[in-house]
């Protein structure tokens, strides 16, 4: 059995917490791990999704795992976590605000709101912390162990409740046994460097151990600014190269305290981020209105006549430590970590200069916005109480504490043909709380042999204030602001869940689950940019449900599972836009959606590895009397809606969503890898490999539109190189984005624009250990 990671503090000193070179071993759907043996099958891929080490084929959880080194294969280019986004079936991944802003979907559901204080249903968590604020959950990932997506409610035994799934990154963490290593380094086209690496071992043998990891990533601007007109920045000229590059510079250092025979652990971390780079790049007037061809819009080429060339730049630090006492029958762990940043990102919202998109002839507007997280300070308290030892029954308590709060800024230009004064005063400061606190635990009991119930609860109650701290004045330095000051809006619910798996025999188990899941009130202070008052939006609630059946065949050498789902979500919290283009949000009555997810590994013959990975989505929003403001721009409708409208007076054109899908829900998603290995002569071997994505028909908005989606997008990977005996290191080329496909990742309605993905990237990557 392989060993992948250990989240349950109680085994840190049994399970291997502590060991580098698992990782580098662990075949996790991974077409670029070192080469197997002529008769070696598949091996066991060992989850945490319940918090305690389990073979993946017994978790009655749909769980998609990526490797460390897979992870690391689709980042040489220099991508983010946004690289996940379409290589485990049924997770989705994008950006509108650069690398500092993912944003999160599982099996559709997620929240399109680039608001710096919205709410996400997906929850990420890093060595047991979770990350809520969504610059947080941009902290990069580096030197991983393993990730794992846990779809469908997650709400029994994480400390934060989740409506959609969890995605969960587990680092490699030290040992107190031996020294380990391992480093992957990689240049490519536009001068795109990466380093990923880690070392670490024992301080003091059998008791004390450390483990010290790094990350660097840079990439050159590469988008040309063609603009050179007047603007209300001064005058700007052309620049070649003037934006899309980024530079990454982050941090860990792991500190292991765990004598020998003793049952006590602490773990310690402690990590900093250093990020500067271009957030996104809006291409005004990408669409012709009634066409979703955008292949005439250059990738590298821009007209941006405001902010400065859309710079980002944001500082992060954390700690955190795990303290573990192993008391015999039970284990008790606390988990206490705080987590800060500040920074800034600025853009041309409008996407380019006013002459490049006139309405009805006439040029219009101005726009950028910048958001500004002044001081953010999350802190998080966790205690679980679990039972030990591999009985019929287990069980594991616990409760949570999370405590969020930032001053953030905001400031927005809109006009129409004269700028307005510069007046630095035009700024919106709010102050945002969010406080959380839950009761939760989880029973398995194997009721005959092979058939295990599980149940779990929660009872979790959320609390979200927002103050309006500093309104936008005019340039005459007047107050026009009538709106609220400040809102708070809590809620408090019970959820639950429950599962039974049974191992029909040692190669083959099905499984059922039910379960609810909670997303509490959410709070949208920015619209006070442009003088109108907050909006809300109630909590929301699911209920899902999956079956699933999970194999084993041919002497190891197939692992195939399949699930299927449906759920339904209550009040759901939905975004649009006002006459503004500013965020809104608001509820509807429900959203349905069903699906499957099935996935593949197999070894049919010697030195070749494949896998593919399919997901099948149909999500549908259901509510009669709920309407989406549509691309309006000064009153005129600038795209082609397929849906019915109304016009409302002062506030635009709206179009009814009633049987849309959910924005940003691929109707399906396959992936395939595969490598081949020719075994030399001194135990070394060459190797090609390859890795594709496929994505089907993915609105962008609440409305149909014939501009505003995309479709049968695909991008494609390729790696050559040599492996030496053992996997002791490795030398190759790569290709990224290999056919240079430039496809839609998100719109701006308003401007007609276009958001891309990255473009091809080649060059050669060296990885070693020790």
């Amino acid at each position: 059995m392989r060993h992948i990671s250990c989240l349950r503090p109680a085994l840190l000193l049994g399970c291997g917490l502590a060991s580098l070179g698992f990782a580098d071993a662990a075949l996790a759907q991974d077409a670029d791990a070192a080469a197997p043996a002529a008769t070696e099958g598949l091996g066991d891929i060992v989850v945490t999704a319940e918090r305690r080490r389990e073979n993946l084929q017994d978790v009655p959880v749909s769980v998609g795992v990526v490797s460390g080194d897979q992870l690391r294969n689709f980042q040489a280019a220099g991508d983010d976590t946004l690289a996940l986004a379409g290589r485990v079936p049924g997770l989705y991944a994008e950006t509108t605000t650069g690398r500092i802003f993912p944003r999160f979907y599982i099996r559709g559901l997620g929240n399109i709101d680039f608001y710096l204080g919205a709410s996400q249903p997906v929850s990420i968590i890093q060595d047991d912390v979770v990350l809520e604020h969504v610059v947080l959950k941009s902290n990069p990932v580096f030197d991983m162990d393993q990730v794992e997506v846990l779809r469908g409610p997650q709400g029994s035994l994480f400390g934060r409740n989740t409506t959609a799934g969890i995605i969960k990154f587990d680092t490699i963490k030290p040992n107190t046994d031996h020294w380990t290593g391992r480093a992957s380094a990689s240049y490519g086209s536009y001068n795109t460097a990466t380093f990923d690496g880690g070392v670490g071992g024992p301080i003091i043998q059998d008791l004390l151990a450390i483990r010290v990891s790094a990350l660097y990533q840079r990439r050159d601007d590469w988008v040309d600014n063609t603009y050179s007109g007047p603007s209300a920045d001064g005058t700007v000229s052309p620049k070649k190269d003037a934006m899309g590059g980024f530079e990454e510079r982050d941090a860990r250092v792991q500190l292991l305290l765990a004598p020998t025979g003793s049952g006590f652990s602490m773990l310690t971390s402690i990590h900093a981020r250093k990020y500067d780079g271009t957030s996104t790049i809006f291409h005004r007037g990408a669409f012709t209105k009634g066409s979703n061809d955008v292949s005439d819009e250059p990738r590298d080429k821009i007209a941006l006549d405001e902010a400065h060339n859309n710079p980002q730049a944001y500082d992060t630090y954390g700690a955190s430590s795990r303290i573990a006492m192993d008391f015999g029958p039970v284990t008790l762990t606390s988990i206490t970590a705080w987590e800060s940043t500040s920074g800034y990102s600025r853009g041309d919202t409008d996407g380019g200069a006013a002459t490049n998109f006139p309405v009805n002839g006439v040029p219009n507007g101005y726009g950028q916005s910048q958001g500004n997280v002044r001081d953010l300070d999350q802190l998080t308290q966790e205690l679980r109480l679990a039972s030990n030892g591999d009985t019929r029954f287990k069980w594991q308590v616990g409760a949570m504490w999370f405590d969020s709060r930032d001053i953030t800024d905001f400031y927005q230009r809109a006009y129409f043909l004269t700028p307005p004064a510069n007046n630095p005063n035009n700024w919106v400061r709010l102050r945002n709380v969010n406080t959380s606190w839950a009761f939760f635990g989880q029973a398995s009991y194997e009721l005959v042999d092979g058939l295990t119930l599980t149940g779990g609860a929660r009872y979790t109650n959320d609390t979200k204030k927002t103050r309006l701290i500093k309104t936008a004045d005019t340039a005459a330095g007047a107050v026009t602001y009538t709106g609220r000051r400040y809102v708070r809006l809590s809620d408090e619910k019970p959820s639950w869940d429950v599962s039974l798996n049974y191992k029909v025999n040692p190669d083959v188990s099905v499984y059922a689950r039910v379960a609810t899941g909670f997303r509490g009130p959410t709070i949208q202070g920015r619209s006070a940019v442009f003088n109108a008052d907050f909006t809300t939006a109630d909590s929301e609630t699911i209920l899902s449900g999956e079956a699933g059946i999970k194999t084993q065949l041919f002497d190891n050498k197939v692992r195939f599972n399949l699930s299927g789902f449906a759920y339904r979500v209550k009040d759901i919290q939905l975004n649009g836009n006002d006459v503004n283009g500013n965020g809104v949000l608001f509820n509807a009555d429900k959203a349905e959606a069903y699906g499957m997810e099935a996935e593949l590994e197999a070894r049919p013959i010697p030195n070749l590895t494949l896998t593919a990975g399919l997901s099948l989505l149909h999500t549908e929003i259901k509510d009669k009397n709920v309407y989406a403001q549509v691309c309006a721009l000064n009153g005129v409708v600038v795209c082609t809606v397929q849906d019915p409208t109304i016009t409302i007076a002062g506030k635009g054109v709206f179009a009814q969503i009633d049987g849309n899908p959910l924005p940003n829900a691929p109707k399906y998603t396959a992936n395939v890898t595969a490598r081949y290995d020719v075994p030399l002569g001194n135990g070394g071997s060459l190797f090609a490999a390859t890795d594709w994505m496929f994505q089907g028909y993915t609105n962008f908005v609440l409305y149909k539109t014939k501009e505003f989606y995309s479709d049968g997008d695909f991008e494609g990977g390729l790696k050559i190189g040599y492996s030496a005996p053992g996997g002791q290191y490795e030398i190759a080329a790569f290709a990224r984005n290999i056919t240079n496909e430039k496809n839609l990742k998100g719109v701006i309605e308003n401007y007609m624009a276009a958001v891309f993905n990255e473009p091809r990237v080649i060059g050669a990557s060296f990885s070693g250990k020790f």
